[in-house]
């Protein structure tokens, strides 16, 4: 969809595959845009069960390309300025528009995830990686934070002490140790053979129920229990009062293949 992003959709999965690799899949203005692009454009088609995000070449992302902004410091300035009434800027919501995917988002990770490439990753709901792939919460080398919703995806993972002390010393970590520090999903010689495990077989699940699963978790994980509970209540009423879950249990009892509309 740009020279930047390509975006294909084969079988209900769209892949969205970052494809600067001359530059290891760095974020310049170009890459930030057609990424958020390619977000919107799948949240339209309601045909797509399941995204997976990926860098082309050597990496998956090396993170922000600061010579590319300190060449054009007007577009720096613009990517600070909060989205319509969002509450994101541009720098943000290239990581957070995943999160507002009604489908599942799988990141694969390989080479280099550095930076906004990790905050990126975050913004996914799962993440396999090689088990060589090299992380980094790479702004501290340049003597800023991660801000591209690093603070609130990092919080959902880590403790306070080990968030501050990667971001803090910005030290290079391998998949391995990502998968011990409970920041990736999964390890694997071949993630994306990993990714499109997972990717079938939440295909076979109702696509309503799939989109308010994601909804009813990141709506509430960090909620009182008196909200928890109250959306719990209405996303399953909701759902129970929907064409794609009677289509489950009669194919549950019938013991076939369930023919899923699309999803609401």
């Amino acid at each position: 969809m740009s020279e930047r992003v390509r975006l294909e959709v084969r079988d209900a999965v769209a892949y969205v595959t970052m494809v600067r690799m001359e530059k290891y899949n760095a974020l310049d203005w170009e890459m930030l845009t057609a990424l958020v692009a390619a977000a919107r454009k799948i949240g339209r088609d309601k045909a797509v069960r399941a995204v997976i995000l990926q860098g082309d070449g050597k990496a998956f992302c090396s993170g922000l390309d600061f010579p590319s902004f300190t060449k054009r410091p007007t577009l720096m300035v613009r990517g600070f300025l909060k989205l319509g009434i969002g509450s994101t800027n541009l720098f943000q919501e290239v990581a957070w528009c995943w999160r507002r995917l009604p489908v599942p988002v799988i990141a694969v990770l390989h080479g280099y995830c550095y930076g906004g490439g990790v905050q990126i990753a975050l913004g996914a709901d799962f993440r396999f990686t090689t088990p060589d792939c090299e992380f980094s919460i790479l702004e501290a080398k340049w003597g800023l934070v991660p801000d591209m919703t690093g603070t609130v995806s990092l919080r959902e993972l880590l403790p306070m002490d080990q968030a501050k002390l990667l971001t803090m010393t910005g030290r290079m970590f391998t998949g391995a140790e990502a998968l011990a520090l409970n920041l990736v999903t999964g390890v694997s010689a071949d993630p994306l053979a990993e990714a499109e495990r997972v990717a079938a077989e939440i295909k076979t699940r109702s696509p309503d129920s799939v989109a308010s699963t994601k909804q009813l978790f990141q709506e509430t994980w960090l909620a009182s229990v008196r909200r928890a509970f109250s959306r719990e209540r209405r996303i399953q009423l909701g759902l129970l009062l929907g064409k794609n879950q009677k289509i489950a249990v009669q194919a549950n009892y019938k013991k076939e293949r369930p023919l899923f509309l699309s999803r609401r």
